[in-house]
């Protein structure tokens, strides 16, 4: 659903618009904290009892090692994962030799891209190597009424959480079976296996959490929109990454207020709450989030503010920054050193200049701008609503590259970079192009049913973008 009171591009005026920040405010904020519960099934707080997955042949897979017939419990916020060949299994495709570890290394051999389909309540899983859509859940009990948009997935490519505008519900998804959840202990685990297998909601047992935000206004405006993983601690010993959080943000029950909130990734149980007043985006809630290389997370407003996390200070401030009413931030994206980007719609891509509390704009960008991506060799990628298309800029030298045209172009809505470097943009009318960014013109396209309104990093590309390799 496009935004009421959207502007229409007002043209390309050919400068660059730039401007010095007002200068940014940082406070502290109330934190709250809760315990994590030792045991944690998946329950859906808006009906207040647990999800047991459905039992059948249909859509299941058989746990052979690993599986306990229990619920899985949990004391530090990770959940383990079954064993094959004596050494740990994870979805990375990288099987320890002999039990004795992985070297340390972690490349990462599968990648999938998550599309929301807006218009009914799912989520897409979609192999961005082979391009087949491998399967779709449900993210909630209402269908349409969830209105899901934003999707975020961790930088291993485990997990993607999906918000819910509608009904102020984050959901997760595991996107391998070693990551899913025997809920009824019947040693398989019943999940999605292809585009026609949606299980009912609560039965899919690669769902492995779900909650509705107690402090949510209850207004679709002030839904969850942005929102951004952390990339976790790195265990040499499994090659895998641990203790994964959620940053995300919401309306506040205080009215104008906005929240930003830290779940734990692997159980959705909420550590830390910060609460932003007098929230300047539009009347809308935070509307884009992205991690910077320090482990900040940054929020944008509609067309308002740009805020950031102070996530390593004790205890966790916010600081708040203006911008530039030229600016109309609409979509956004931090690079790798820790600078945050906005699409402006209508107005042009810039960036804030965190060395130098700067506002620099790119000139000749001048449109309606949604989601962007920063790829593997420092180029950004916007997706442009006026006029339709792809644009493209140098972000070392924060210069226009060029404006793609599309083979088929309705609403370029969402861009996210994929494990390879290839570039996805997702068009709301129902359909996805894979782009190299070294040929332009010979992109793929995947056919998506629904309606797509997203803005965030669907592949987990951005947080590997900002993060170093383990070593």
């Amino acid at each position: 659903m496009a935004v009421a009171g959207l502007l229409v591009a007002c043209g390309d005026s050919g400068r660059a618009d730039s401007a010095s920040a007002t200068a940014p405010t940082t406070v502290a904020t109330s934190i709250g904290s809760l315990t994590l519960p030792p045991e944690t099934t998946m329950t859906d707080p808006t009906q207040g009892g647990s999800m047991s997955a459905s039992e059948g042949t249909d859509g299941t897979v058989g746990q052979t090692e690993g599986a306990t017939g229990d619920p899985p419990t949990t004391t530090n916020g990770s959940m383990s994962s079954p064993t094959t060949n004596g050494g740990p299994k994870f979805d990375l495709g990288v099987t320890p030799d002999g039990g004795m570890g992985c070297g340390g290394d972690m490349d990462i051999d599968e990648s999938f891209i998550w599309i929301p389909a807006t218009s009914d309540g799912l989520v897409s899983k979609i192999n961005t190597r082979t391009m087949v859509e491998e399967a779709r859940y449900l993210t909630g009990p209402s269908g349409g009424t969830e209105s899901v948009s934003r999707t975020a997935v961790s930088g291993d490519g485990r997990f993607v959480v999906v918000n819910a505008r509608g009904t102020g519900r984050s959901t997760a998804v595991a996107a391998n079976i070693a990551d899913c959840i025997d809920f009824n202990g019947d040693g398989q685990i019943t999940t999605s296996t292809s585009v026609a297998d949606i299980k009912p909601w609560g039965t899919d047992e690669c769902v492995v959490w779900t909650l509705v935000h107690a402090n949510w206004s209850g207004q679709y405006i002030e839904g969850p929109r942005g929102i951004t993983w952390t990339i976790g601690d790195y265990d040499k010993a499994t090659c895998t990454y641990k203790n994964q959080k959620v940053w995300l943000g919401f309306g506040a029950l205080q009215a104008g207020s906005a929240n930003m909130v830290r779940l734990d990734g692997a159980t959705g149980v909420m550590e830390q709450s910060l609460e932003a007043v007098a929230w300047n985006g539009s009347g809308y809630a935070p509307y884009g989030g992205a991690l910077d290389p320090l482990g900040n997370a940054w929020f944008t407003g509609l067309r308002g503010e740009l805020a950031r996390v102070n996530a390593n200070e004790n205890p966790i401030t916010l600081t708040r920054i203006p911008q530039p009413s030229n600016i109309q931030s609409y979509g956004m994206t931090v690079d790798r050193n820790g600078n945050p980007w906005l699409a402006g719609c209508s107005g042009p891509v810039s960036t804030y200049d965190v060395a130098t509390n700067q506002w620099i704009s790119v000139a000749g960008t001048n449109a309606c701008h949604r989601g962007m991506a920063i790829d593997h060799d420092d180029h950004a990628w916007v997706a442009s609503n006026s006029p339709c298309g792809l644009v493209e800029i140098d972000v070392p030298t924060r210069t226009l590259v060029a404006q793609h045209t599309l083979a088929q172009c309705s609403t370029p809505i969402g861009v996210s970079v994929d494990v390879d470097g290839f570039v996805w943009l997702v068009d709301q009318a129902g359909w996805a192009w894979k782009i190299d960014p070294l040929n332009v013109p010979a992109m793929q396209n995947i056919p998506v049913a629904g309606d797509h309104y997203v803005y965030s990093d669907m592949t987990g590309g951005q947080l590997k973008s900002v993060t170093p390799p383990p070593g």
